[in-house]
C-alpha cells in the first residue's frame, strides 16, 4: 500500500501493542498492591515499575529526537539543490517541524510549498502534511 497522510505514521507492533501495555499494565498492578498491602517490596515494584514506563518512553523519545536530527539534515541539503536562489539563503529559518513535515513533500512540490511554509509562518506537521499535494514516501523512519 503507498504511503499518505492517513497512514505514514509508523507502529512497531511488539513495541506499542506488546512491550508498552505490558509495562503500563504492571505500573497499574504495583499501585493496586501498594494500596493494598503497602510493604517495602510493594513500594519497591511500584518505583520498579514506573522506572521501566519511563525508561520505554524516553528510549522512545530520544530515537525520534535523532530522526529528527538526521531528517533536518537531510532536508538542509535537499533544499540545497532543490530550492530556487533566492531562496537558499532563507534554508536556516525553517524549524524542525517544518523540515520534518516537509519531507514528505516531492522535489517538484518542495519549492513552492517551503516559500509558502515560510510565508505563512506554518509549523504545525499536520498542516504542512496536508498542505502536500504529491506525497513522497519515508519508510525509513523509527
Amino acid at each position: 500500500m503507498a504511503q499518505n497522510l492517513q497512514n505514514h505514521a509508523k507502529y512497531v507492533p511488539a513495541f506499542h501493542f506488546f512491550v508498552l501495555p505490558v509495562l503500563v499494565f504492571n505500573f497499574v498492578w504495583a499501585i493496586v498492591r501498594v494500596v493494598r498491602m503497602r510493604s517495602a517490596g510493594s513500594v519497591e515494584a511500584l518505583v520498579v515499575a514506573l522506572a521501566l514506563v519511563l525508561l520505554a518512553l524516553y528510549a522512545r523519545m530520544f530515537a525520534l529526537a535523532v530522526q529528527d536530527r538526521l531528517i533536518r539534515l537531510e532536508m538542509q541539503l535537499r533544499m540545497q539543490g532543490v530550492l530556487p536562489v533566492n531562496l537558499r539563503p532563507r534554508i536556516p529559518e525553517f524549524t524542525v517541524n517544518q523540515l520534518v513535515a516537509l519531507r514528505f513533500a516531492s522535489d517538484a512540490e518542495l519549492p513552492a510549498l517551503a516559500g509558502r511554509v515560510l510565508g505563512e509562518n506554518v509549523n504545525d506537521r499536520k498542516t504542512i502534511k496536508k498542505m502536500i499535494q504529491n506525497w513522497q514516501a519515508d519508510d525509513l523512519r523509527a
